[in-house]
């Protein structure tokens, strides 16, 4: 690595990640599992096929893959932020590998029947459940801090290469050898990603603070959540789109199939057109994303996807199919992009797991709801009906929701501040000793009382969203001028914690509130602890 060029700020190319050798190794193990992945994804959809091919029982299959990101999301993302992420990483994978191995032994014997099937794929989505959200908050600390950003859009060219790649090589395997064929190869890309995990030295993370508990964690994630406009946007955004988008991805073995007269080849070929699709748009799209807005960018996606989508409705040949799904994987690529760089833009260090997790469950959640919905539309409408109906749902979701906006790359700087004093304590005061209020004081002239107090609402949403329980804004009747913000925490340790979690952005909102305090000194911050001791 050129340090001088990196001292000096020079811009990272586009492939510099791949030079660090972690990312390097880590990049390519991930890229072979994902290769195997989308093989056996092929094969569990096909072999849903041949069992039951009913489009209820077919849906299912996508169903059954976003469950568990729905059910188990936040609990992962939690786990993943207080423990060791690369342990979590290799248990995870040794969990899937074994349960493979389970599926592929029991299609050899024909054992397997449509309700196991979709039992081992829940059993198996758990473990990437899992998985996912450590994986994404440890590519930050696989390359230098200026290398971030290049890395996600390898990281996302990689997840397409081998979207390109594993249906088309899947359908040939599944065709000549059997779908236990795929899921064997599966198998064994697993032992090339335990390996690479393995081999790889995380660095230590420095804190005065223990790590939280796994329930107060999942709290604090949510709470984090539900206060960052920011994350909210990304949520709600993602949460729309993948419901309705969901539609030609769990009909697509019986469009292949019934619409289009094809075999497994022809479902192979399609899914491998939307990789195709996808690989091509990641090639243009940091070019789009300099001209055009996160929110724009997502809404031409969706709105491409949602023509595509009603095109595919009366297409009944693969050369109509063909190119409708690689505009399609080029658009979704797009909208999946964006989204994701929101997320990691709205989420600081503390609690970058658990953020990506909740917008993890999100998604899974609104492709399980929507593949399950638009199977039940095709069961009684027809595959057509349902993907127009899915096609017009999408393209009005993608015009409401542009009310939700996106932050943009460098719209947040969520670094740590640290530039709260340390608090005055006079007595020995142990973690779980609370809850704890802190006040602090405000002299505001009367006319811009209306100002202030909208200035004081948005700092209500970092002190929510940094671990308070409770937030208010009082006036002295006594003195109109004085003002009093007070906000509960739960414990002396979690409040030392909001010290370690404000951010450079959360610099400026405390200025523009303390721009209207008039007192000769700073406000007056106190602190006070509850009477009663614990227990």
């Amino acid at each position: 690595m050129d340090t001088k060029a990196e001292a000096a700020g020079a811009p990272a190319s586009s492939w510099s990640p791949l030079a660090v050798p972690a990312f390097r190794m880590v990049w390519t193990a991930t890229l072979l599992a994902n290769v195997g992945a989308w093989m056996a994804s092929v094969g569990t959809a096909w072999q849903m096929t041949v069992l039951d091919p009913s489009p209820i029982m077919v849906s299912l299959v996508g169903a059954a893959t976003a469950l568990p990101s729905f059910l188990f999301a936040l609990p992962a993302g939690a786990l993943a932020d207080i423990v060791d992420r690369r342990k979590l990483l290799i248990i995870a994978q040794v969990f899937m590998l074994a349960v493979m191995l389970v599926l592929c032994l029991l299609t050899v014997t024909k054992l397997i029947t449509p309700i196991t099937l979709l039992l081992l794929i829940f059993v198996l989505e758990m473990g990437s459940a899992f998985e996912t959200p450590a994986f994404l908050a440890v590519l930050p600390e696989l390359v230098p801090k200026r290398q971030l950003a290049p890395a996600l859009a390898l990281n996302g060219l990689g997840i397409n290469i081998s979207r390109v790649i594993g249906p088309a090589v899947g359908g040939l395997v599944i065709s000549a050898l059997g779908v236990s064929a795929a899921f064997a190869i599966d198998a064994a890309a697993f032992l090339a990603v335990i390996f690479a995990y393995a081999s790889w030295r995380a660095p230590r993370h420095e804190s005065h603070l223990p790590a939280e508990r796994l329930t107060a964690a999942m709290r604090s994630g949510w709470r984090f959540a539900r206060e960052s406009p920011a994350l909210k946007a990304t949520l709600v955004r993602a949460g729309l789109f993948f419901l309705f988008a969901s539609s030609y991805w769990a009909l697509l073995p019986l469009i292949a199939r019934d619409q289009l007269a094809g075999g497994v080849n022809a479902y192979g070929i399609l899914f491998g057109c939307v990789g195709a699709g996808a690989v091509a748009g990641a090639l243009v799209l940091p070019y789009v994303r300099a001209r055009v807005s996160p929110d724009r960018l997502v809404l031409g996606g969706g709105l491409v996807t949602a023509a595509a989508t009603a095109a595919l409705a009366v297409a009944h040949t693969m050369i109509v199919a063909v190119p409708i799904m690689l505009v399609t994987g080029a658009a979704w690529l797009a909208v999946m992009s964006s989204i994701m760089v929101a997320a990691q833009v709205a989420l600081p260090g503390w609690v970058k797991a658990r953020g990506l997790a909740l917008a993890q469950m999100v998604l899974n959640g609104a492709l399980m709801l929507g593949s399950v919905t638009w199977g039940v539309v095709a069961d009684r409408l027809g595959i057509p009906w349902a993907l127009a109906l899915s096609g017009a749902g999408l393209a009005l979701a993608s015009a409401v929701t542009l009310r939700w906006s996106l932050p943009g790359d460098d719209s947040l700087d969520l670094s740590p501040s640290l530039h709260w004093p340390a608090p005055v304590v006079a007595m020995p005061l142990p973690g779980d000793r609370g809850p704890v209020m802190v006040t602090v004081e405000y002299i505001v002239e009367p006319e811009n009382r209306a100002a202030f107090a909208e200035a004081l609402a948005a700092n209500a949403h970092v002190r929510r969203r940094d671990g308070a329980i409770y937030w208010h804004h009082f006036i002295d009747t006594a003195d109109p001028r004085r003002h009093v913000e007070v906000f509960v925490v739960e414990s002396w340790l979690e409040h030392m914690r909001q010290h370690e979690r404000v951010t450079r952005s959360d610099v400026a909102v405390e200025a523009e509130v303390r721009r209207f305090h008039v007192g000769p000194d700073l406000p007056r911050v106190s602190h006070f602890i509850s009477a009663t001791a614990p227990g």
